[in-house]
């Protein structure tokens, strides 16, 4: 199967998973190393003080580099987070998230992604830097 396709299939298969409904998340973008998810603001995904929990925005950030790390790396590879920091600045009450990430290093057995999460506004709401194991499988 041709990468594009490959690529496609990955995410509407992720878009459809559990978890990503869950949250409401949705792959927009795969490409060579990088990545773009969206996740629209839920009464659901806040805290008492009524702005998204922290842990969501988290998720966002680690699924984005997943699928950016996804098109680096063969399809029967495994990959998982083994590190993962976060840096929150400005608080979600409303409107839709953006989480662009990229890959900054790969090697054979670990991979490095940033992300940047965005509100709809464009200001930067939180700011990733991710390790990831890589297994190969054959």
């Amino acid at each position: 199967m041709e990468k594009e396709k490959y690529l496609e299939q990955v995410r509407k298969v992720t878009n459809n998973s559990p978890y990503y409904q869950l949250l409401g998340m949705e792959v927009m973008e795969i490409k060579e190393g990088e990545s773009k998810i969206q996740m629209p603001f839920k009464q659901g995904l806040t805290h008492p003080y009524r702005i998204v929990h922290g842990g969501a925005i988290a998720s966002l950030a680690d699924s984005s580099v997943a699928m950016a790390l996804i098109s680096l790396v063969e399809p029967k590879d495994r990959f998982t987070t083994i590190e993962f920091k976060i840096n929150f600045f400005t608080p979600v009450s409303k409107g839709n998230l953006e989480a662009h990430a990229k890959i900054i290093y790969k090697g054979s057995k670990t991979a490095v992604g940033e992300v940047e999460v965005k509100n709809e506004e464009g200001k930067l709401v939180a700011k990733v830097i991710a390790t990831y194991s890589i297994r190969r499988v054959d």
